[in-house]
């Protein structure tokens, strides 16, 4: 190898390591401000009235969904979005669903997006055997939305739009046998990156 290659090759090291160094803080300053742990997020809140999400009736889940930003971005520009490799793969994003257990019958998601990137949510059933974050993805970056009961990603509206921007809500609302469910960002590299959580409906 060459020397001018071998600085190339320690640059690449240094600036993952660094970056694995920035999602292990963030993760843990998160974690020690109960930003995993809130029942109702200070951020949905925050947008309720802004966004005039409706009365709930039934059962209501939370989601928060979270990215390091300007962290989301390689060496060379924005990290590749079409399967688990580059920085997206590194598990910098977070979704996050209070409570993680509901009654049977209508359930409402409202979803808040704490991070910087646009997100999304959708509701698909989890096939008996299969844990949450076990699709498979495809070239684009995405998982099949076969089955899907419901998405938010209308911002500040109910249902299927353009993505949720940053700092605003989104909801659907759906109607669930009891079962195992998964909640999980389809935009593209985002499944890979960890935005994916098990939602489970009881009788």
């Amino acid at each position: 190898m060459t020397p001018h290659r071998l600085r190339q090759a320690w640059s690449a090291i240094a600036i993952a390591a660094a970056a694995l160094v920035l999602g292990i803080a963030t993760t843990v300053l998160m974690a020690a401000s109960g930003a995993f742990h809130r029942t109702t997020p200070a951020s949905w809140r925050a947008h309720d009235t802004r966004c005039g999400a409706p009365a709930t009736k039934g059962s209501a889940v939370d989601v928060t969904v979270w990215d390091m930003g300007h962290m989301m971005r390689g060496p060379n520009g924005p990290a590749p979005n079409n399967g688990r490799h580059g920085w997206y793969g590194m598990g910098m994003m977070r979704l996050v669903a209070r409570p993680a257990t509901v009654p049977a019958g209508r359930v409402t998601v409202r979803v808040v997006n704490a991070g910087t990137l646009t997100h999304e949510v959708i509701v698909l059933p989890l096939p008996a055997g299969r844990a949450a974050g076990e699709r498979a993805i495809g070239s684009d970056g995405r998982v099949s939305e076969a089955g899907s009961l419901g998405e938010a990603s209308r911002t500040c509206g109910a249902g299927a739009g353009h993505g949720i921007v940053s700092g605003a809500a989104a909801w659907t609302t759906v109607t669930l046998r009891a079962g195992r469910y998964e909640l999980l960002c389809n935009v593209p590299g985002h499944y890979a990156a960890g935005m994916y959580t098990e939602l489970d409906v009881t009788k």
